[in-house]
């Protein structure tokens, strides 16, 4: 069985941490979930949000004390997990893979299980073997390119969804996962991207409705856009999951601010490289990912360092960057004044790339800070 997160409050100075370690901010935590709420009851749009980013029971508490009912996860094993604390309504936001029968038959009684289809071949399958109803989802692909039927391949949506509807289970819509959004910078193409993506699938449902085959929903999910519109105009629901605690890359994105930033990792030093202007941190690929993004100047940059203070992490600290990554070991770039003034046994926090992959990592390892 998949481990997934053990979080822990710890109240005392955190000035004894020994080894890496993802901190957690609660507050900042709730004000992002509380913010996407608020847009999403103003638009009047069902908000599903994605657990993938924290896996955790305790923070999903958070969601649940705000109002949330329903939530999307990125797998079946999850799926069970949130089960297992109560949750009713799930969505798994990835292809169905029929080899888990077993766990799909068992989340089918028990819940109310969305899957998401995209071949013939998977609608057969939950038709023979899964006996409980399930609410079936058809994946669109409006851009990103990962999977899903092309958004204007009518003849292949309307043959899947015809099929889907002689069977026992319920066809509730069109659902896609916008994910080129991530290779946008700044407000205004993010923007376009989402009027783009709801185009298209409203043109596909259109076309669908033309076949005789309505109502149909439309299901929409990602960080970035979710971020930084205010009105979802042409959509039934969204789906972000990253926004509850953002990271370095929304932040190159420019779909949060860095005090939005929620999360982070502690890491000890352990060596000073003057003539370098590098410190070597106990933090590296196993802790922090391998996910980077490129700078204006083009340099590969695995997280950002930020002041500690034993109790909180500060501002980003300029020209300062984690710069390479070993399985144990992280490179920090820093400039010549900070060296002078760190020693060997200090503590720097991390503002990680992407905090979806590092809370995956960092599982066990997890406090949550009440300021």
């Amino acid at each position: 069985m998949k481990r997934f997160l053990s979080i822990k409050i710890k109240n005392r100075s955190l000035t004894d941490l020994a080894r890496p370690t993802l901190l957690v901010q609660e507050k900042r935590a709730r004000l992002n979930i509380q913010r996407m709420i608020g847009k999403a009851q103003q638009s009047r749009v069902t908000f599903r949000p994605h657990f993938k980013t924290h896996q955790s029971a305790r923070i999903g508490e958070w969601f649940r004390e705000a109002g949330v009912e329903k939530i999307t996860v990125s797998s079946l094993i999850m799926a069970e997990h949130f089960a297992r604390h109560g949750w009713r309504d799930i969505t798994v936001a990835f292809p169905v893979n029929i080899r888990e029968k077993k766990l799909i038959q068992k989340l089918a009684r028990q819940i109310q299980l969305n899957l998401l289809v995209e071949s013939e071949e998977t609608i057969n399958f939950l038709e023979t073997n899964i006996m409980s109803e399930v609410e079936i989802w058809l994946k669109v692909d409006v851009g990103y390119h990962r999977t899903g039927i092309r958004w204007d391949d009518a003849n292949t949506l309307i043959k899947l969804a015809e099929r889907i509807r002689k069977t026992h289970h319920h066809l509730d819509g069109l659902l896609t996962h916008a994910g080129h959004s991530y290779h946008a910078r700044g407000k205004l193409p993010l923007i376009e991207i989402y009027n783009d993506s709801v185009k298209k699938l409203n043109h596909a449902r259109d076309v669908l409705a033309s076949a005789g085959i309505s109502p149909l929903k439309i299901s929409y999910g990602d960080t970035p856009t979710c971020s930084v519109i205010d009105q979802f105009v042409g959509v039934d629901e969204i789906r972000p999951g990253n926004f509850v605690f953002y990271d370095v890359m929304q932040l190159q994105i420019g779909s949060c601010s860095e005090n939005e930033i929620a999360c982070a990792v502690v890491c000890p030093i352990v060596a000073k490289h003057p003539e370098r202007q590098e410190l070597l941190i106990y933090g590296g690929a196993t802790h922090l990912s391998k996910e980077f993004i490129l700078d204006e100047k083009g340099r590969k940059i695995f997280g950002y360092p930020a002041h500690w203070d034993g109790t909180s992490w500060g501002p980003i600290i300029p020209n300062c960057w984690v710069s390479a990554l070993s399985q144990e070991h992280g490179i920090i770039h820093v400039h010549s004044d900070l060296i002078q003034n760190i020693k060997v046994g200090d503590l720097l926090a991390i503002l990680p790339i992407h905090s979806c992959l590092t809370m995956n990592l960092m599982k066990g390892s997890i406090v949550v800070m009440k300021v």
